[in-house]
């Protein structure tokens, strides 16, 4: 696997693979099988597949959350090469912001919802961050996962809006065996925290109402910012402690 740290080595061999289709797969590093899973349809679908690892700091609310998001460069790319990816980028935050993140794309609908309304700016983060990288790699086919259905939503329409000619794929949200949606941060619950979030997927795919699930999750002493139905998904999000969750599954 190559590894490119440079913006401007990046735009030089990009211009060598004109004639490659390639996959892409933004991260934030940390990485676990969801992630795998996304770069395994990458490869079966393009020539190249190239993951990126970037812990964005313009996406998180709290100084504190952005400091102690779980890193490990090592494992990732001992990871990555496992699993045959082509290149890895791996810019640092000057690099990706030049003008001081002075540049930013809003969405004023669908990011005023639900993850936006609990997260102020974490939305134009994102799609400041996304738009970046697309218009850096160029990919021809990105790869989102569903478990962040929001943001898969508000990218899909940032490419349609501003056409991009980018293909954005959405992937099925992977599980661990007591249903609860593989994530990053999950290797900050505690042991019986680790347990006790397992209650979250199993009360989102009950068959109790919104208001019921919210009684429950409080009681097994969750705190919880919604559970809500939307875009045929029940959608939610809760923390453990200082440790946040979200999830969604299909209503139909």
């Amino acid at each position: 696997m190559n590894i490119v740290t440079k913006i401007s080595d990046w735009q030089a061999l990009r211009k060598t693979l004109a004639n490659k289709t390639i996959g892409f797969v933004p991260t934030m590093g940390y990485l676990h099988a969801g992630h795998m899973s996304l770069c395994a349809r990458s490869r079966q679908e393009n020539d190249l597949t190239v993951a990126s690892i970037f812990v964005n700091p313009t996406q998180f609310n709290q100084a504190e959350d952005f400091q102690s998001y779980p890193r490990n460069n090592e494992a990732d790319i001992a990871l990555l090469t496992a699993h045959q990816v082509d290149y890895l980028f791996l810019p640092e935050a000057d690099m990706m912001y030049p003008d001081g993140y002075e540049v930013r794309v809003t969405e004023d609908q669908v990011s005023q919802l639900l993850e936006g309304a609990h997260r102020p700016g974490h939305f134009t983060g994102m799609l400041t961050v996304v738009l970046k990288l697309l218009n850096l790699l160029q990919p021809t086919q990105a790869y989102f996962g569903e478990k962040d259905y929001q943001q898969l939503l508000l990218i899909r329409k940032m490419v349609s809006a501003l056409f991009l000619p980018v293909k954005i794929n959405a992937c099925e949200t992977m599980r661990a065996a007591d249903g609860l949606a593989l994530s990053s941060r999950n290797a900050r619950l505690t042991p019986a925290q680790r347990l006790q979030a397992a209650h979250f997927p199993r009360l989102l795919q009950s068959e109790l109402n919104a208001a019921q699930i919210t009684a429950e999750l409080i009681s097994l002493g969750f705190k919880v910012d919604y559970i809500m139905d939307q875009w045929q998904r029940r959608l939610g999000a809760v923390s453990l402690g200082d440790i946040r969750l979200i999830d969604n599954v299909v209503r139909v």
